[in-house]
């Protein structure tokens, strides 16, 4: 098959769910194009950007806000391309059939982006990487493949807050047009059908992680007596890390022998800096910024308890069962997560680790306390976390799920 893959940005280091999509698909054999909103960020790639050539399949789709400058762009564009494919240019110009898409010159830009790769042939699958790019993708069909079929995930914020910032409605076109929707839990499953997607028309396809490359290993004290805490994810409101860094900032009054390493960085790294000051704790709470999967393995493998404190944003925003929380349980860490959006269906809560209500950092850090004190329940918590990951987000399958929901 050929699959063309809609993103807003790639690569991005903190979005390895697409880069574990694409691999995957072009080691089943399949052709995969990647299409983007914006250039993505290639000072710090992922190894398998540069070991798939995968810059060499991007072509960036997107047309500037300005709307003058989007025409004379338009313009030029199409004076440069004409001679390519000048019956598709002049069909993405028509604004009888296609209204506003043509209008607007979106698939004009669409037209543009897909040249290079048109006489490789058609696109059998149109895939869309978080609901908001579905639109892109309608366009996209319009002009590159009419008989291609429309695949659109829905990942956290696109049926989050962006429902809140563009009202319950906004998918309904898409809806009626869109071959397979894709939620990444259960949980923004009932929401899709709550917003009325076709039930039929919708699969569960988790977020996957290759077990593989996170060697489990059995937690124990370390000699030195020291207990490393660690949090990944970006530095924004969702993550909860606020909560996280107040939790352990109560427990260093009873224990210090405590390290707590965030891995991230964010519109919010100033302000939990400045937290960490108030509560007088840089010695014991660090911010490392971003890393690549490698260095964090590193900081995984030498760790003891993981923490996901999330919670729902102001404006709505949520979270999926994150990655990050998958890679540290594949790797034997017990964990403390938040009932918070499709956190619960990833950490069995009493097993694996435990689920406390969001926002609530006196409950965490209860928990936490208790597995600081309790070091002989680590083992058994981080085999059945590595189990249920083993089970239910191993990529291998997922992917192998992936190409059956295509055919």
């Amino acid at each position: 098959m050929r699959v063309a893959m809609i993103v807003g940005r790639f690569p991005v280091l903190s979005e390895t769910f697409v880069l574990n999509q694409v691999t995957g698909l072009i080691d089943r054999g399949h052709e995969v194009d990647i299409y983007t909103e914006a250039p993505g960020e290639t000072a710090k790639m992922h190894p398998n950007v540069e070991k798939y050539q995968l810059l060499e399949r991007t072509q960036c789709m997107g047309m500037p806000q300005n709307r003058l400058l989007r025409f004379l762009k338009g313009i030029w564009l199409f004076s440069i391309n004409y001679q390519k494919n000048p019956a598709l240019l002049v069909r993405s110009l028509n604004v009888f059939k296609y209204g506003k898409d043509a209008a607007s010159l979106r698939l004009l830009y669409a037209a543009v982006s897909v040249l290079p790769f048109l006489d490789q042939g058609t696109y059998d699958i149109i895939h869309c990487q978080f609901g908001t790019f579905g639109f892109l993708g309608i366009a996209f069909r319009m002009m590159a493949a009419p008989k291609g079929k429309l695949v659109v995930s829905f990942r956290g914020y696109d049926i989050s807050w962006y429902l809140q910032w563009a009202g319950d409605d906004v998918y309904d076109r898409l809806f009626k047009v869109v071959d397979v929707c894709l939620p990444n839990c259960d949980y923004f499953k009932q929401r899709l059908i709550k917003l009325g997607a076709d039930e039929n028309k919708i699969v569960i396809m988790r977020s996957g992680i290759d077990c593989s490359k996170f060697i489990f290993t059995a937690r124990h004290l370390p000699p030195d007596g020291r207990i490393r805490i660690v949090t990944t994810g970006r530095l924004v409101e969702k993550k909860g890390l606020e909560y996280g860094i107040r939790a352990v900032a109560k427990l260093t009054k009873l224990h210090s022998n405590l390290e707590y390493n965030i891995i991230g960085d964010g519109p919010l790294k100033e302000d939990l800096q400045q937290l960490i000051q108030e509560l007088n704790v840089g010695e014991t709470v660090k911010l490392l910024g971003r890393m690549q999967q490698q260095e964090l393995i590193k900081i995984l493998d030498n760790s003891h308890i993981f923490i996901a404190p999330c919670v729902t944003a102001k404006n709505g925003d949520q979270d999926a069962p994150v990655n990050v929380l998958k890679e540290a349980m594949a790797m034997g860490l017990p964990v403390i997560g938040t009932q918070h959006g499709g956190i619960p269906e990833l950490i069995e809560d009493g097993i694996a680790g435990f689920l406390v209500p969001e926002r609530d950092a006196d409950t965490l850090a209860e928990k936490l306390g208790y597995l600081i004190e309790h070091p002989e329940v680590w083992p058994e918590m981080g085999r059945a976390g590595r189990t249920y990951v083993e089970e239910h987000y191993d990529l291998n399958k997922l992917n192998d799920l992936l190409v059956a929901s295509y055919q």
